[in-house]
C-alpha cells in the first residue's frame, strides 16, 4: 500500500527519537482532533503525540486507504496499552502540498 509521504511519516514514526520529524510532518496550523482532545500547531501536536506513545505504547499497522471529499482515510490495526486493544481506528488525513493540515482520530 502507497501512503502519501506526510502519512507515511505519521505511521513510521517512533517516540521518542522521531518526535520532530513527526511534528515537521504537519503544516504550522495544523489540527489534531483525538480522544475528544484538539491539539493544535507543531509544539501541541510534539507534546500529544509523545505523551499518547508514553501512555499507551501503541503501534498502528494501516490496513487500507481511500481518497473521500478531498481526504486520505487510512483504517489500521492499533495495538498497546489500552482496552479493547488491539482495535480497528480510523485516521482522516486533510493534506496541505506535501504536509498534514488535519488528522482526526477515531
Amino acid at each position: 500500500m502507497r501512503l502519501p509521504d506526510p502519512i507515511q511519516t505519521y505511521f513510521e514514526a517512533q517516540s521518542p527519537q522521531n518526535k520532530d520529524t513527526l511534528a515537521a510532518a504537519f503544516t504550522p496550523d495544523a489540527v489534531v482532533r483525538d480522544e475528544g482532545n484538539i491539539h493544535r500547531g507543531p509544539d501541541d501536536i510534539r507534546r500529544w503525540w509523545r505523551e499518547a506513545k508514553q501512555k499507551y505504547r501503541h503501534h498502528a499497522e494501516p490496513l487500507d486507504v481511500a481518497e473521500a471529499a478531498g481526504k486520505t482515510v487510512v483504517r489500521a490495526r492499533v495495538s498497546g496499552d489500552f482496552p479493547g486493544s488491539p482495535a480497528i481506528l480510523s485516521f482522516t488525513f486533510r493534506l496541505a502540498g506535501d504536509r498534514i493540515a488535519e488528522l482526526e482520530i477515531g
